[in-house]
């Protein structure tokens, strides 16, 4: 069966069409006027950017260790009795070799000496006595005046008056030391380390009475692994940080010959510069943490602040073509000053952010307000 339409039907249906057709195109240049009027995406952060630095980075060893004196000198007393009048010096005072240090009542000894003394001009008093008495004997031996055995009396008396003067120089000579013992010097230049001279005490011969670190010079007693000991040597350039934040420069003075066999650790000894009094940076008994300058070798860097540790690893964030960033996964090394070693994530070419790194994300849109550089 047929439907005849009529042609005014048709025209309805024909313009109906056509105002759906104008509509929809209406529509379509409304969104695309949107589009056109909606704001481009703004950069998450503004940054800055650097390449990686090709450079030479020293190659070093970190070791731990004590510092100590160099050599430590045990000052004590060599007379035996005597009573402490005076003790000069105190921890921490530097002192010249031959300097005094304390002394001793001296009345006991000065007696003691001038009987010495008079002991010896009796002996040469009588030695010279005996001697003319063998003087004479020896010029009437040919006479016959006196008798052999009187001639040897002679001579024998002479030979004992000279053996008791040697005796009586001796004894002189043992008092005037223990006299000079009654001023106790220092044996060597160096700084006073610890003292127990007390004035008034009455001390026993051999008794310390002070410790000295032996021209002040100290020592760090670095422990180093048996694997690490051949890359050490003597005249080694080593860097020292003590506890107060100093960092002191000094050199390998000898690697010790045995390694401990429960350890397996070897010393190796540093001379530092001598401590200057109190105020030296480094004291005996510190504990230090050092490094050993063992040459140098090419690295690849980049600025400290280009480096973000997430999670327990290292990324830095390249900047692509289009002003966004890529989180890459790298591995650093050695750090020296602002500069962090890259081994593995990184050419030479890639661009890096370096300030505002750490608040970036994977894919952030940046704006980067400066030039791409080397970092110096």
């Amino acid at each position: 069966m047929k439907i005849k339409l009529s042609k005014s039907y048709l025209w309805g249906l024909i313009g109906l069409g056509l105002l759906v057709g104008t509509i929809l195109l209406i529509s379509a240049k409304d969104k695309t006027a949107d589009a056109d009027r909606r704001p481009a995406p703004k950069p998450a952060l503004t940054v800055t950017t650097a390449l990686p630095a090709q450079t030479s980075l020293p190659i070093t060893l970190t070791a731990n260790g004590n510092i100590v004196a160099w050599q430590e000198a045990i000052i004590g007393s060599e007379s035996n009795g005597l009573r402490l009048t005076e003790v000069r010096v105190n921890v921490g005072d530097s002192v010249r070799k031959g300097q005094v240090l304390a002394t001793f009542a001296a009345e006991a000894i000065d007696a003691d000496v001038a009987q010495a003394i008079a002991g010896l001009a009796e002996a040469q008093a009588n030695a010279q006595e005996a001697s003319a008495n063998a003087a004479r004997a020896r010029t009437l031996q040919s006479t016959g005046a006196l008798s052999t055995q009187q001639i040897n009396q002679f001579f024998t008396a002479d030979r004992t008056a000279k053996a008791r003067v040697a005796a009586s120089r001796a004894t002189l000579a043992a008092q005037q030391l223990r006299l000079r013992h009654t001023r106790l010097v220092a044996p060597d230049s160096g700084i006073i380390s610890a003292r127990t001279a007390t004035v008034g005490a009455v001390v026993a011969g051999g008794t310390e009475l002070f410790r000295m670190i032996r021209q002040g010079r100290l020592e760090w007693r670095a422990e180093v692994t048996a694997s690490e000991l051949d890359r050490v040597r003597p005249g080694t350039v080593a860097h020292v940080s003590v506890a107060n934040g100093a960092r002191i420069t000094g050199r390998v003075r000898m690697v010790a010959p045995t390694v401990d066999p429960q350890t397996r650790i070897a010393l190796v000894y540093v001379d530092l510069p001598p401590a200057n009094g109190k105020e030296a940076p480094a004291k005996a008994g510190m504990f230090a943490q050092g490094e050993f300058e063992l040459g140098a070798s090419p690295a690849l860097t980049v600025p400290q602040q280009a480096v973000v540790v997430r999670d327990g690893f290292s990324y830095v964030f390249r900047l692509n073509g289009d002003s966004r960033v890529s989180q890459i996964k790298v591995k650093t090394a050695r750090r020296v000053g602002e500069q962090v070693e890259i081994r593995e994530g990184l050419t030479p070419e890639t661009i890096v952010v370096v300030d505002g790194a750490g608040f970036l994300n994977d894919g952030d849109l940046v704006k980067n307000v400066s030039q791409t550089r080397k970092p110096a």
